[in-house]
């Protein structure tokens, strides 16, 4: 049996879930204009094992999301999973968040895009088929009224990323879909399982959050 605490921090929504085997137990969150992820995160651990009975000593592993995302969600996320990693001797799986996001739609044909939002007009993405493999490496991109503009098939778009190019992307091959918003614990259960199956781990001690982009401090004159 493979009891797994998944922990989902990358955006907005703060997201804890207990999956047994990839099946999801029970899972606890919430997504807040204001980040409140510093103090929901531990909260939210305590809550799903007092709703499941379990204990963390019953873990056999903690998948986080690894980004990309808001650089101080995945601080807030790694920092803490790492911690009660080496606490608890467990291992620690790393999710990509664009395939978490990307798991929340189910289509028959075309591209499924998962979008998060890095400000303006730029998006963190990548493309994903039908089954979910990565077609498409992860890039931080800036969208405009031709981007995609040479692919004929469907392409759906998920993600906070994809819902502030309404007005830009109007072809009829975009699919938007605004209920499908941020990734959540409970689309994380099935990767870390399969991650978890195959012994993907990652060093405890050196795993960084998967950034994209520079972490950048802006200061007045």
């Amino acid at each position: 049996m493979a009891l797994i605490l998944n922990i989902e921090t990358a955006t907005k929504n703060c997201s804890v879930g207990l999956s047994k085997n990839g099946e999801v137990l029970f899972v606890k969150e919430i997504a807040e204009q204001n980040f409140s992820h510093a103090e929901k995160l531990h909260v939210f651990i305590e809550e799903v094992f007092a709703e499941t009975n379990l204990k963390l000593s019953d873990l056999s592993a903690i998948a986080v999301s690894q980004g990309p995302g808001s650089y101080t969600g995945l601080r807030i996320g790694v920092s803490a999973v790492k911690g009660l990693c080496y606490a608890l001797s467990v291992p620690l799986i790393a999710v990509d968040t664009l395939e978490v996001i990307a798991r929340k739609i189910n289509v028959d044909n075309g591209i499924i895009v998962p979008m998060i939002d890095a400000r303006r007009m730029e998006v963190f993405s990548a493309f994903f088929d039908a089954n979910f493999n990565k077609i498409r490496e992860t890039k931080a991109e800036v969208i405009d009224a031709l981007s995609y503009k040479d692919i004929s098939d469907a392409i759906h778009l998920v993600g906070d990323g994809a819902m502030k190019l309404k007005d830009v992307l109007t072809d009829s091959k975009f699919h938007f879909y605004p209920e499908l918003e941020f990734p959540s614990a409970t689309e994380m259960a099935v990767i870390a399982q399969q991650k978890f199956e195959k012994n993907e781990f990652e060093d405890v001690a050196y795993f960084e959050p998967f950034y994209l982009k520079d972490f950048v401090l802006i200061t007045k004159k």
